[in-house]
């Protein structure tokens, strides 16, 4: 299932809908019946029919396959004589008449393959100016409903009165879209669903790329921003008959879903209260603030954010970071109740593991991100800083400075913590921030907002992902399945790391009391985190040793499971491991014999994923090989993995660690969140084909 909106968790409660299908759905471009896209549109109602739900179907689509079959009809009965007269226009009541018939008889078909009855209602503009056919049809529907029968309703337009039924919009309705709608309200549906040949409603053409879709519609605020394209290829109005009768319904108080009809199960997915095709609701105005913010705006408002933090001195962006560390402190005890109650909710819900220990916040944690935000108030302001001064010619001056990148957008996956770091990282570096927290964290995450100040936005990620002209950086953090659908599905730059296995490789001259106290702290010490051993590599020739073999069994008796190479797997009689790129985020570790420190790092670079190694060795020829080959973000003598950390690096905090080769690696604290740009101070030089300018390039000393 996909996201489910919160602001369409009413959509779950829905008993009577009112189905309106246009003629763009029924038929094909050709005029034909769209056979395969009808009988889908079957299955699902017979499946809401057999769920209990009640449903009242709206029907188009009579007058353009009348008008095909009688095409067909004239066509076979003409003479070569007759067709090259001037053909008339085939009169429009005719073809309703007939195919009226047809589409009845196809209904009747497609829903008798599925045991299902359904019965045709055909009505007209003026019977709803009478108050005992309105009452009358009342009672017919509910009969038919009662009976679990699907009732099928169309204008019946080789009777109306009206001029020209694609004409003459007067009346109490004009067209199938406000049957509808004015359905809806006599029945007392609990929603109106308007299918179309597109996905809902845009802000202009669907076929202009510059249009997007509206997700909720507000009135007071798209009323006057939609353009709208063509009208429909075969119907009455197209989308502008849909928005004009959703508008009415809803505002009678029923909500509608105008949504393709073409995309298999659309109708499923609204009913599960999934974010699909446009919402009409009377309240929708009141959502504006919070639900329906544009992607683009709130994207273009970080920028701006970004901007005016820029624009701050230091001692401006230091008081505002250290108001956020007293802040936290202050309320830790409220922290911890919605932090306990995420845990409770995510265990009762069956996540992993791995998840749930990432989610809480382990005693000490709070205290230890005021700190980590003091220790970022306290450094010294990064932008602005001179990295390189060259002059380049007499009285012209070069500066490289540090620079903020722009907007980051972060997505991350449990861990309340990284969104106090992160926040605390833009605000030091002058980077204007998107956060999108896991709904695993949604207490902890808000109480945090709050106290942080910080904007939510409710638009989905696929929609950020689009803004590469907007967003300069996506920073995930989460699981594999995360990062790398965030890598395949944007144009923006992705700085993080898929993959956290971590190898250390004990060699044949480690002292062994060292090589226990570090592999138990890089696996025990918190094994869901990225940098915890997931691989341990030890030199043949320790297999046979007493030390060795205690190392093991402390591994065992800290309850740690252990999974074997071919070679391990054999001599210590575990299972065997059925890949070395396997990341445990838990109390299990993969082992292996390795012949030297050339094939210790042969295995790294082969099932590695960059992030960080530890070597475990005195002699110093081999550490110097291991430094000098293994091509990691990390790399560690004698030191447990557990290190890389952007707060155990000094760096203050970290936004995540990179594993990438290009801008930063390794744990990225503000450093890795600046750029450079180039400040040139002249006193009124011009090139003029360098004809009268002498370049000099003489490094100049940074004055501090």
């Amino acid at each position: 299932m996909g996201d489910v909106d919160s602001s369409r968790g009413f959509l779950r409660d829905v008993k009577r809908i009112v189905l309106k299908v246009g003629t763009a759905v029924v038929t094909r471009n050709d005029g034909r019946i769209a056979l395969g896209r009808l009988g889908a549109l079957c299955e699902q109602l017979k499946e809401l029919n057999t769920q209990g739900y009640e449903v009242i179907l709206v029907s188009s689509g009579a007058v353009g396959l009348g008008r095909q079959r009688l095409k067909y009809r004239k066509l076979v009965n003409s003479s070569f004589a007759d067709l090259q007269k001037p053909q008339v226009e085939l009169d429009g009541k005719a073809c309703a008449a007939v195919g009226q018939n047809c589409l009845m008889a196809l209904y009747d078909t497609l829903f008798s393959q599925l045991d299902v009855s359904s019965a045709q209602l055909l009505v007209t503009d003026s019977d709803f100016r009478d108050r005992d056919f309105r009452k009358q049809l009342s009672d017919t529907v509910k009969s038919l409903l009662s009976l679990k029968v699907i009732p099928i309703f169309n204008e019946n337009d080789a009777v109306s009165t009206r001029r020209a039924p694609y004409e003459d919009s007067s009346g109490i309705f004009w067209d199938n879209d406000s049957l509808a709608a004015l359905l809806a309200l006599e029945l007392k549906a609990d929603l109106l669903v308007l299918l179309s040949d597109v996905e809902g409603l845009y802000s202009g053409p669907p076929s202009d790329p510059r249009s997007k879709l509206i997700h909720t519609y507000i009135k007071e605020k798209h009323q006057t921003e939609i353009t709208f394209g063509d009208k429909s290829r075969v119907g009455r109005g197209g989308m502008t008959a849909k928005v004009k009768a959703a508008v009415n319904a809803a505002y009678a108080g029923i909500p509608v879903i105008i949504t393709s009809g073409y995309a298999p199960e659309n109708l499923t997915k609204v009913l599960q209260g999934q974010r699909i095709g446009t919402l009409f609701h009377q309240d929708a105005h009141l959502w504006c603030s919070v639900k329906d913010v544009d992607a683009r705006g709130m994207a273009i408002a970080a920028r701006e954010s970004s901007r005016r933090l820029q624009a701050m001195t230091s001692e401006q962006r230091k008081k505002i970071l250290l108001g956020i560390a007293d802040a936290i402190e202050a309320n830790a005890k409220k922290i911890n109740v919605e932090n306990e109650a995420d845990v409770s909710a995510a265990q009762q819900a069956g996540y992993e593991k791995s998840l749930v220990a990432r989610l809480a916040l382990k005693p000490g944690k709070i205290t230890s991100l005021a700190n980590s935000v003091r220790v970022l108030a306290n450094m010294e302001d990064p932008i602005g800083h001179v990295l390189k001064k060259t002059e380049l010619a007499d009285g012209l001056v070069l500066e490289k400075t540090s620079s903020p990148l722009g907007v980051l957008l972060i997505v991350f996956e449990s861990r309340p913590d990284a969104l106090v770091q992160i926040a605390s990282l833009a605000i030091r570096s002058g980077n204007g921030l998107l956060l999108k927290g896991g709904k695993e964290a949604k207490r902890s995450n808000a109480i945090l907002h709050k106290l942080i100040g910080l904007v939510t936005s409710r638009e989905e990620i696929p929609d950020l992902l689009k803004l590469d002209d907007v967003i300069d950086l996506v920073i995930p953090r989460g699981s594999n399945k995360l990062v790398s659908q965030i890598k395949n599905s944007t144009k923006i730059p992705v700085l993080g790391h898929a993959d956290g296995i971590c190898h250390v490789f004990v060699d044949k001259s480690a002292n062994m009391d060292m090589a226990k106290q570090i592999v138990l702290d890089a696996k025990l010490d918190y094994p869901a985190a990225c940098n915890a051993m997931e691989t341990l590599l030890v030199h043949k020739d320790l297999m046979h040793t007493t030390p060795f073999n205690d190392l093991i069994v402390d591994l065992c008796s800290e309850g740690v499971t252990l999974y074997g190479g071919p070679r391990a797997s054999a001599f210590l009689h575990i299972p065997e491991a059925h890949s070395f790129h396997l990341e445990y985020s838990s109390l299990a570790c993969t082992i292996e014999f390795v012949d030297d420190v050339h094939a210790a790092i042969d295995h790294i670079h082969e099932h590695g994923s960059a992030h960080t190694e530890c070597i475990i060795a005195e002699d110093q020829e081999v550490v110097n090989a291991f430094f000098g080959q293994v091509d990691s973000a990390a790399v560690f003598h004698n030191a447990s993995t557990r290190f890389c950390d952007g707060a155990r690096f000094g760096l203050g905090a970290e936004v995540g660690i990179s594993t990438s080769r290009i801008h930063a690696r390794g744990p990225v604290g503000v450093e890795g969140l600046l750029t450079t740009r180039w400040i040139l101070k002249g006193s009124g030089q011009v090139v003029n084909g360098d004809k009268g300018i002498i370049y000099t390039h003489k490094d100049l000393p940074i004055e501090p």
